[in-house]
């Protein structure tokens, strides 16, 4: 057997007096590599707060249980001192300050002094930073993960996926690293990137220091893990060796539920066309940082669900950021037949045009504001509903806000206390369903959702598709859906177009092989495809 490194007995957590951990347990060993796999809620980010030492934790009354630390039985206060311990975690929201240099970023609290003649006089605290050593330390770092970048870089101007390594070389920077927890590392990456972390993640692991691998791809978890642990509603489900489980198999044991994305939707092209276009786009150009849009012509029509598809950095993305005028535009979009403004996102929302961001946490919700007055905010500020009039004066209908937002957790299953709880308590898959209930509130016409998978669990997933695929069934919402994940982009769409260099390359049924897919996200054209 490996040596045990880490060891977490019996660990119980509540919060409000919603247990959220009942008697977890789990063992790591030296160089092992655990994968932590669950539905959003069930309760791995609580578990590694804990090991970390979060404030949310510590804050909170702690937590019961132990966690032995190489052999030793340790109590967790701080980052601090399981950083000291030598545990390390790459967080899946980044914790990089964007104004700063990478070497800035990797050694930040760490940094490297030397003495100067004031230093001398009164003390440490008046060293200058040792600039030289600084950068040749975060070098050696980004060698070691093989990331070929120069450490003066900027963050803020980096890709996303450069960032995520940039949050890896902090930690192996950290000399005494034996432990590092990866929350969703992949979630941001194009497949190319997902393959080089895997890699590097191995490689770390063969050097010696243990791993917690935390995904929802459970592909990846398949591929690298060599035990992995899965709970479910705070509990203990099962620990499971290598190859002891498929793909199927560890779904089914995640929700207690068979899940199931291998359906192809689709409706013939002559049924979505008979109804016209409810939108047309004309030389859409959009500038979004690393996502730019240099001329996209597209009709989308009435009643139809239409994906984007494209590697990361293609700009499918800007498409949907442009319309709802978050990002300048330029050319023409026509939607009922009336040209839609450009940078006016309240203009784009009275015309009945919902949005849902891929960027949840910035854009899409209020974090401390309640998850009724989330759901219900856009419809009050566009369409002045939850409003009570009495004569000259209105007032907010607080008992018909209530309703409306219970009704929607109930409906989409978010797992909350009340609706009178944040947003910022709860799991991301938790907070898109909250992002959904907002738009569907808001009883738009036409719908823009960007990446609504990304980062949540194989159940939620499940949850939110099939809710999309109500809403537009059954309540003729026009629905279109950017998304980097294609198996539910063919799960969901009539029609799928494929997103290159900031232009359509074609526009596919979800019954086209993955070949034809493939072929014209990397470039090809469509002729050659054929």
């Amino acid at each position: 057997m490996q040596n045990i490194i880490l060891e977490m007995k019996n660990i119980e957590k509540e919060f409000n007096r919603n247990k959220v951990l009942k008697g977890v347990s789990l063992q790591v060993g030296k160089g092992e590599i655990v994968s932590l796999v669950g539905e959003n809620g069930a309760g791995k980010s609580t578990l590694m707060n804990i090991l970390f030492g979060m404030a949310s934790i510590v804050n909170t009354g702690g937590y019961e249980g132990q966690i032995i630390w190489e052999g030793q039985p340790v109590q967790m206060a701080s980052p601090g001192q399981a950083m000291n311990l030598g545990i390390g975690m790459v967080h899946q929201e980044f914790m990089l300050l964007p104004s700063y240099t990478v070497t800035e970023n990797v050694k930040l609290n760490r940094e490297n002094t030397k003495p100067n003649v004031v230093s001398r006089i009164v003390g440490n605290s008046m060293s200058t930073l040792d600039r030289r050593h600084m950068k040749s330390d975060t070098k050696e770092a980004l060698d070691k993960i093989h990331l070929k970048v120069d450490p003066s870089t900027v963050v803020g101007s980096m890709s996303v996926g450069y960032k995520q390594f940039v949050e890896i070389a902090r930690e192996i920077d950290k000399k005494n690293i034996k432990l590092i927890v990866f929350d969703e590392p992949t979630a941001v990456l194009t497949d190319m990137e997902s393959t080089w972390l895997l890699d590097t993640i191995r490689e770390i692991s063969a050097a010696g220091v243990a791993v917690i691998f935390i995904s929802h791809k459970l592909d990846e978890v398949m591929e690298i893990s060599d035990k992995i642990v899965v709970l479910r509603d705070g509990e203990l489900v099962d620990t499971i060796g290598k190859g002891e489980v498929d793909v199927v198999g560890l779904a089914k044991l995640m929700v207690g539920r068979n899940v199931d994305f291998s359906a192809i939707a689709g409706r013939p092209v002559e049924e979505i066309e008979k109804n016209g276009p409810i939108m047309q786009i004309k030389g859409l150009s959009v500038k979004m940082p690393g996502e730019n849009v240099k001329g996209v012509d597209i009709d989308i029509h009435k009643g139809e669900i239409l994906g984007f598809c494209g590697l990361a950095g293609q700009g499918k993305l800007a498409i949907a950021n442009g319309i709802a005028g978050l990002y300048p535009a330029f050319g023409e979009v026509i939607y009922k037949g009336k040209k839609l403004p450009f940078g006016r996102p309240l203009e784009v929302l009275k015309d009945g045009i919902g949005f849902v961001s891929e960027d949840r946490s910035g854009i899409g919700l209020l974090m401390d504001e309640s998850i009724r007055m989330n759901i219900c905010l856009l419809a009050m500020q566009i369409k002045n509903r939850f409003f009570k009039s009495y004569g000259f004066f209105r007032q907010l209908d607080r008992r018909t806000m209530k309703r409306t937002a219970d009704d929607m957790v109930r409906e989409l299953g978010i797992k909350c206390v009340n609706s009178e709880q944040h947003p910022s308590d709860l799991s991301g898959g938790n907070q898109q369903k909250v992002c959904i209930a907002k738009a569907v509130v808001f009883e738009p016409d036409m719908l823009f959702v960007s990446e609504p998978t990304r980062g949540i669990d194989i159940g939620a997933k499940k949850v939110i598709l099939d809710y999309l695929l109500t809403l537009n069934r059954e309540m003729g919402i026009t629905i279109v859906i950017t998304s980097s994940e294609l198996v539910e982009l063919r799960s969901l769409c009539d029609r799928i177009a494929v997103v290159y260099d900031g232009r359509v390359k074609s526009v596919l049924k979800p019954t086209d092989s993955d070949e034809t897919f493939g072929l014209l996200m990397s470039g090809l054209d469509a002729l050659e495809v054929q």
